[in-house]
């Protein structure tokens, strides 16, 4: 863990010193495609094709525009009511609380210039393949404990049985892969003659990828082990070796990435990731993200202090050791 961080701070001072702005060029001083520059993920286009869009693998302009302003006021928390619940929230008098209001969002408000119906290009009806059977186990042990918390019981028996966002390991979007959600959708990329780091903005995760063609080791890592190599003006990121799983969900350790960022123009950088896990679903699937260069006048990387003042995780493993002590009170009085 030094050694790359003595590695990401060699990179961070080589590119300061000898790049211009990612937008004033197509290629690095030694050659190589420029991906360098702050971008953004946001898009309201979900992953998967709505199934009300099922066969439409496209807007029109005007359906696009309809369908932005109602995406946009569905997810708005400061619509929903409280004791009504609503969006992935149940009522008040079922436990359901919105924690933030939409002031702290940021999942951006316009589909992708595509217009295409879903990120999903491949299989092309736009969905996940269906699950495999492992998959699928998995997959109702996650629904159980989203109905057991509906309820207001959460499932806890120890900090492993929460997330990898509710430990602050991984972001909820950065992956990878990288799936836009939320707020944070921000990624800085660095570029040397033998590194590319990807460094995501949510809980600061940084890929040191190296490009010396050496193959991957068998430490197993939150981020997987990522390997990277140039196929023409694409930059293709070979990741595998994750210890568990990562903000994707089904995914597992059996997880393999192909990843490829290509520049389009001064603007976008084409992301494509097929998603290789046998254990979660019945085959690979392909997503493509477009990346797109901050726009403000001073594009910057901001702070995500994800367990500074967050008493979030010791709270819900302390409610459930006290729902515990109450279950075993009402059954000695039995």
């Amino acid at each position: 863990m030094v050694r790359q961080l003595f590695v990401f701070f060699g990179i961070c001072l080589v590119v300061i010193a000898t790049t211009l702005p990612s937008a004033a060029q197509t290629a690095t001083s030694w050659g190589d495609p420029d991906l360098q520059g702050i971008w953004t993920f946001r898009t309201v286009t979900p992953l998967q094709r709505p199934p009300e869009l099922a066969n439409k693998p496209t807007l029109t302009e005007e359906e696009a525009a309809a369908y932005q302003q109602a995406e946009v006021r569905r997810q708005n928390r400061d619509l929903i009511d409280s004791k009504e619940g609503g969006l992935n929230y149940a009522p008040e008098s079922e436990g359901g609380v919105v924690p933030y209001n939409e002031f702290w969002y940021d999942r951006g408000t316009t589909v992708v210039a595509s217009r295409r119906t879903s990120l999903i290009i491949d299989p092309p009806d736009g969905r996940l393949p269906a699950f495999a059977p492992e998959g699928e186990r998995r997959a109702e042990e996650q629904r159980e404990i989203g109905r057991q918390e509906q309820r207001g019981h959460p499932v806890a028996n120890g900090p492993e049985d929460r997330g990898v966002g509710d430990r602050c390991l991984l972001g909820f979007n950065a992956g990878p892969p990288m799936l836009p959600g939320g707020y944070n959708q921000n990624v800085q990329i660095f570029q040397t003659p033998n590194h590319v780091v990807i460094y995501n903005e949510m809980i600061h995760n940084a890929r040191i990828i190296p490009l010396d063609g050496i193959s991957h080791h068998s430490l197993r890592q939150w981020s997987g082990d990522s390997r990277g190599r140039w196929d023409g003006d694409t930059l293709v990121v070979d990741t595998t070796n994750f210890l568990d799983e990562t903000s994707l969900n089904g995914s597992s350790p059996a997880m393999h990435l192909v990843e490829r960022f290509t520049r389009i123009n001064g603007e976008m950088v084409n992301y494509e990731v097929t998603v290789d896990n046998p254990e979660t679903w019945t085959r690979p699937w392909t997503a493509e993200v477009p990346l797109m260069l901050l726009d403000d006048q001073v594009p910057r990387m901001y702070e995500y202090a994800c367990h500074e003042g967050n008493y979030s995780l010791a709270t819900i493993l302390r409610g459930a050791r006290l729902e515990e002590i109450a279950a075993a009170g009402v059954a000695q009085q039995r």
